[in-house]
């Protein structure tokens, strides 16, 4: 072909391949905003059925990457891109892909169950994947925690379900768990009733529930006392800090020995 006629042919293949290019724009940005407009609507009508935040998150994204996936192909489809060809070919490399990142569809498929099966929510207090706090967000390949000291905690969701999850907020109301140590010649049955005394006088302690005070072991150098009282959840680290505390200072006033490691050291002068 002689440059003439390229030149020649030039405004038609302009204006055939640039109307094609417009159309796949326009069709790119509109079907954005649809997917867009799609999955708020639908989050949003989630929402106000009090579905899980944790579920809505997850569906969220999703549907966008689904939508967008399917806005992507169409928009090259209109540029005479082959779609069968291109979703072979996207077949292609994400099976390279999921071979090279086996650990990151493990960790999908671990947010999948947690979704599924709820083991815990976004608000819960946790104990998972080595780490302890308030979940914030359940994703799609980790889930965020907070600290009671404001750290942020990113932990894959394979380590959350691959180990044990403690989840302290499932329940209404636990239990304290108290030990006091007292010394061998303390009056035992003054140390219980003082434990008593200091229990009863708790208001956020349940009376529904039975408090257990006993000795529960004669230990080297200290007779142990458990106190276990059960509270609401949300009760339990301040009454496990003031009822420690208030023990102290009442056995402090009373005159009973708390005892602690200490160690004689005996000297001996040599002649």
């Amino acid at each position: 072909m002689s440059i003439e006629e390229i030149i020649e042919k030039f405004p038609g293949f302009v204006i055939a391949y640039g109307l094609k290019i417009v159309l796949a724009i326009v069709i790119f940005v509109v079907g954005k905003w649809i997917v867009k407009s799609v999955v708020g609507l639908i989050a949003k009508t989630m929402e106000k059925r009090s579905t899980d935040v944790t579920l809505t998150s997850f569906l969220r994204s999703i549907l966008y990457y689904l939508g967008m996936t399917v806005v992507i192909i169409a928009a090259l489809s209109q540029v005479g891109i082959q779609t069968a060809s291109l979703v072979a070919v996207i077949g292609a490399a994400g099976l390279a892909i999921g071979l090279a990142l086996q650990g990151s569809l493990a960790n999908f498929a671990a947010g999948v169950m947690l979704i599924l099966f709820k083991p815990c929510k976004s608000g819960d207090f946790v104990e998972a994947g080595g780490a302890t706090g308030t979940i914030k967000e359940i994703g799609i390949f980790a889930t965020t925690l907070l600290t009671p000291d404001n750290k942020t905690i990113i932990v894959p969701n394979s380590g959350i379900t691959g180990g044990n999850i403690t989840n302290f907020s499932t329940q209404p109301i636990r239990r304290v768990d108290l030990v006091f140590g007292v010394s061998y010649g303390s009056d035992i049955k003054q140390v219980k009733q003082v434990l008593t005394d200091i229990v009863n006088a708790e208001s956020r302690i349940l009376t529904d529930k039975v408090v257990t005070i006993a000795v529960s072991q004669l230990a080297d150098s200290s007779v142990n006392f458990v106190v276990r009282p059960w509270v609401n959840s949300a009760d339990y680290w301040g009454v496990y800090f003031d009822i420690t505390e208030t023990v102290k200072m009442k056995f402090d006033e009373l005159g009973i020995e708390i005892p602690f490691p200490q160690m004689d050291v005996h000297l001996s002068k040599s002649e």
